[in-house]
């Protein structure tokens, strides 16, 4: 048996495929209607604004828990205050910025890999709650407090400055 596809439905598949931020109409009648980017958080921070804006454009993100990868580094940060909005974030890499608190990394329980490298941290303990850490890169701190030898025991990987060698 042949399955037969007509031109129209074809056509209304394409169309809604390739139109995700429109709206669809049929007789001027809406049939679809994409869910509008995530807006509702605030970040002090005009750097880390801007970044998480951009990554939630690039990824057409709907709601805060989506956002699962962001990429901050090099973006002149200073605080992670409201960060903690992102519940959903897995990977977050904010390498050679110039912030110390950690405090608003503890609500991200789902992070899996994190990119500290090169900031000013000096008290790595918030990280300590973060149990689902794999991989943590503390490397270019130098005025880190070495963590003990159990207090990351569970994470695969982790990169420290020199001095804590």
């Amino acid at each position: 048996m042949r399955l037969r596809f007509s031109s129209p439905i074809i056509l209304i598949l394409l169309l809604l495929t390739g139109c995700g931020s429109y709206d669809f109409k049929v007789n001027e009648r809406v049939v679809f209607t994409p869910k509008p980017l995530f807006t509702d958080f605030e970040i002090a921070d005009t750097a880390l604004n801007d970044c998480i804006k951009q990554a939630i454009v690039d990824n057409k993100i709907t709601s805060a828990a989506q956002l699962s990868v962001l990429n901050c580094s090099h973006a002149g940060i200073s605080s992670l205050a409201g960060i903690e909005t992102f519940t959903g974030l897995s990977q977050l890499k904010l390498s050679s910025n110039q912030f110390a608190d950690l405090s608003h990394l503890v609500p991200l329980s789902s992070l899996e890999d994190l990119y500290l490298d090169n900031n000013e941290i000096i008290i790595p303990t918030p990280l300590y709650d973060l149990m689902s850490l794999q991989l943590v890169d503390l490397s270019g701190n130098s005025s880190l407090h070495c963590p003990t030898s159990s207090a990351l025991l569970r994470v695969e990987e982790v990169r420290l400055p020199r001095h804590c060698g």
